[in-house]
């Protein structure tokens, strides 16, 4: 891997020196055009370690209501069809093995080579006691459109760093489990690995063995934050509310680290709950916006520094985010849809159409050395993902013909649920993926699981813009 690289980033001095600057104009749009697409097929799975638990050879045993073992027996569902009409996407489970995907983080290491994290599993703390946490090294041959793992590390607490009860508590490995994190960004640092976690939110810092060496809870300014599944968090006896910061679902999802590896940036999913206003934070224009924390690495500490990142649509989330250079950035921000319009349900929800087609999927370029008068960071820029040149036909799945004034053109969307990867690969390209939810999200085509895309782009004057 890489060594982290030597420039100075973002340090109070630097930042107290800046003047103070305004909301200014609305993000320019900038169009992509696609320089190589590949994929991992859905159906990917690892077995578990030698010394693991029997109970994590298998996985996907408690996504129903009860516990069930019997592999292959039930039909995956997208999670976003209609009760009602329930559209089926082609794979069951319970599973032999560990699925690979889907992926929630990526950070690139030069030569083709990748380091992506696995989030949780299935998408809860209660589904997920058979899902190991893990991150993976891969090697992506655009010419061929092949991606292939190398290497399958899991989280393991051994020296019983994890302040609370653990699934594989009585083991002497200690295997973590999407039942008590679920990882959702990757950041190497010197010889550490450090994780954003959703369900704390936590910061877990592990070695490259995935040995688990230190887990740091949240604050925002200078108060602790806290989900629903945070260990903490009881049940009341009684029908009554239960206070909590961050909605479940919504810590962390990206995760920036400075140039130096000195500092990381955990970015909240979605805005943090105000108990006074009985709703999200928002500001004075009414959008909600996302907070963006300041950590020391060497001290171990939060610095009580903040950002703050405005959504386009109120209910929007994140999927990533990467630094671009000393003072820029990239974020994915997406809605919760999934599926092309084109295929979209005409009346009432059925199981051959797409019942919430996908709407809102772009990457912003933000600069955050120069927060405005109330914190928050200018968008300089965006790509819509729904709209991706591909004049050469690079797209292995999902081409379509352009749409208005690109008529006649070749382009590429990605109509995913969450699209949760996206980093720089060089001064004229990005990379950019999205997270599968296997089994639980069919969006680039009706009754097909989706399988982990990777689309190289071609985004020079989006990555030069100021």
């Amino acid at each position: 891997m890489k060594p982290v690289a030597a420039a100075l980033l973002f340090s109070t001095a630097f930042f107290a020196a800046l003047p103070v600057m305004a909301q200014a104009q609305e993000a320019k749009a900038f169009r992509a055009t696609v320089a190589g697409h590949a994929f991992l097929p859905a159906q990917t799975f690892v077995p578990a370690p030698q010394d693991a638990p029997d109970s994590l050879k298998t996985s996907g045993k408690f996504t129903g209501d009860m516990r069930n073992d019997k592999l292959g027996s039930v039909e995956g569902i997208s999670a976003l069809s209609d009760k009602a009409a329930p559209r089926k996407i082609g794979i069951s489970l319970p599973f032999q093995g560990q699925p690979v995907q889907g992926f929630s983080g990526i950070r690139s290491l030069g030569n083709g080579e990748f380091i992506v994290v696995t989030d949780n599993g299935f998408g809860s703390k209660a589904n997920s006691p058979d899902a190991m946490l893990m991150f993976h090294r891969l090697k992506i041959d655009w010419a061929s459109g092949q991606v292939q793992r190398q290497q399958t590390i899991f989280l393991h607490d051994p020296d019983k760093k994890v302040p609370f009860l653990i699934v594989n508590e009585g083991t002497d490995k200690r295997y973590l489990t999407g039942a008590d994190f679920d990882l959702e960004s990757i950041q190497p640092v010197g010889d550490s690995l450090w994780f954003g976690e959703e369900f704390g939110p936590y910061l877990i810092e592990a070695d490259r063995n995935g040995r688990v060496k230190r887990i740091v809870e949240t604050k925002v300014d200078g108060k602790p934050i806290r989900s629903p599944d945070h260990p903490a968090m009881r049940m009341p006896g009684a029908p009554g509310a239960v206070a909590f910061e961050a909605r479940r679902s919504k810590g962390y999802e990206g995760m920036a680290v400075s140039k130096d590896g000195k500092l990381l940036y955990p970015l909240l999913e979605g805005a943090l709950w105000n108990a006074a206003a009985n709703g999200t934070e928002k500001g004075a224009d009414g959008k909600e916006y996302l907070r963006i924390l300041e950590f020391d690495v060497q001290k171990a500490e939060w610095t009580g520094r903040s950002w703050k990142y405005r959504l386009e649509v109120n209910g929007n989330s994140i999927g990533d985010f990467n630094m671009i250079d000393n003072e820029t950035a990239m974020i994915i921000e997406r809605d919760d849809t999934e599926g092309s319009p084109a295929q979209a349900c005409k009346a009432e929800p059925k199981p051959d159409c797409f019942n919430r087609p996908a709407k809102f999927k772009r990457v912003y370029k933000i600069d955050m050395s120069k927060p405005d008068a109330d914190g928050y960071v200018r968008k300089i820029g965006y790509i819509d993902l729904m709209d991706m040149a591909d004049p050469n036909k690079k797209a292995r799945q999902g081409g379509e013909p352009g749409q208005g004034a690109q008529q006649g053109e070749q382009r590429l969307t990605f109509p995913f649920f969450t699209i949760e990867n996206v980093d720089v690969v060089d001064a004229t390209h990005i990379i950019v993926g999205n997270d599968n939810n296997l089994p639980f999200s069919s969006g680039r085509a009706l009754g097909k699981s989706d399988d982990n895309e990777f689309v190289l782009l071609e985004v020079k004057d989006f990555l030069a813009a100021k």
